[in-house]
């Protein structure tokens, strides 16, 4: 069977990320709905087989469509997923896929009661080569049991294409470490097989972009589970002078060696990104990355079809952005935006 999808809403263009992602697994792109004129026609131009729908409601009632993709402004996509499940229909949507605890609590009711997927696109993890390599590598225990992970995930603010309104405000995305460190928090739950975690400390400020009083560009935090722990920071920092929007790094320490994974960049050293370092009890290694298949794509279709968790556990979704959510209310101010 081929899944039918729709795409609703493209406030940011991680909308494309999730398509292609959908798209090259197989799926078929029937329809979309967004409300404005510029965003329409560089979707329909990227993506002529698909037709503009009237509504989001033509959409929601179209039988034929089993999954909808959305990158709305992050405070609509809890509720519209909400309506997706409610409709029979699967929803895929980038992160973060809250911006409170409430939005996550009435998400975590509906998808109970209908049965239904309600799936967040970590783009760090599933749309990175070195990324997936290295869940491979360490499920097979090349580095031990796994102690630590720390993830930087820094961002550019400023530069040539300009942020809509909404950025500069963190109540319509629940703050730095909500939007940014989600991606930290799947990937300290999936490396480290944890399935319960909490957060030890957080810290948020804003050092650098006091013109926009209603954001952080700085957060950082601790988290616990179990058997392991794992540290984040993120900011909005990143200089003019890097060649990539931000120098996001992974390091996953463990009984028997180590790993950093340079997502974007190896600063000074090989071009592109995907860079996957290991030192284990044999020596030190250069992890080619290039030809390895990203299959959160072909495993999400799947779990539509045959209604299993193979992407991603949906008690692991929830989970991470629980962690992101719990982070900003327990964070300390470093500086003052009264």
């Amino acid at each position: 069977m081929t899944v039918r999808f729709a795409a609703i809403g493209f406030a940011h263009p991680h909308i494309y990320g999730i398509c292609e992602a959908l798209l090259n697994a197989g799926a078929e792109l029937v329809s979309f709905y967004d409300t404005e004129p510029e965003r329409i026609a560089t979707f329909s131009e990227r993506y002529p087989q698909a037709q503009q729908a009237e509504s989001i409601e033509a959409i929601l009632e179209d039988d034929s469509i089993q999954v909808v993709a959305s990158a709305s402004i992050p405070n609509e996509r809890a509720p519209l997923g909400a309506q997706v499940m409610q409709h029979g229909k699967d929803f895929l949507v980038a992160k973060p896929a809250f911006s409170s605890m409430e939005q996550l609590e009435e998400a975590r009711r509906v998808q109970a009661e209908t049965g239904r997927i309600y799936s967040v696109y970590f783009g760090e993890r599933f749309h990175n080569h070195a990324t997936i390599k290295a869940g491979e590598l360490v499920h097979a225990g090349a580095i031990g049991q796994i102690v630590q992970t720390v993830g930087f995930g820094p961002h550019r603010l400023l530069g040539h294409t300009p942020r809509p309104d909404w950025t500069f405000d963190r109540s319509y995305f629940g703050g730095i470490i909500n939007d940014l460190a989600s991606h930290q928090m799947d990937q300290f739950l999936y490396f480290t097989g944890s399935t319960t975690a909490e957060v030890v400390a957080a810290n948020i400020g804003n050092f650098k972009h006091t013109q926009f009083p209603r954001m952080h560009d700085f957060g950082d935090v601790m988290v616990r589970s179990p058997h392991a722990t794992g540290y984040v920071r993120v900011d909005w920092m990143t200089p003019p002078g890097l060649d990539t929007w931000g120098d996001v790094r992974l390091f996953i320490l463990g009984t028997e060696g180590y790993m950093e994974l340079r997502k974007n960049t190896d600063i000074a050293g090989r071009t592109g990104g995907s860079h996957l370092f290991m030192v284990d009890g044999k020596g030190m290694h250069y992890v080619e990355c290039a030809d390895v298949e990203l299959p959160f794509g072909r495993q999400f279709l799947a779990d539509v079809r045959d209604r299993t968790e193979t992407a991603m556990p949906q008690a692991h979704c929830f989970l991470a952005s629980e962690l992101a959510l719990q982070a900003e209310l327990k964070a300390y101010e470093l500086t003052d935006l009264s």
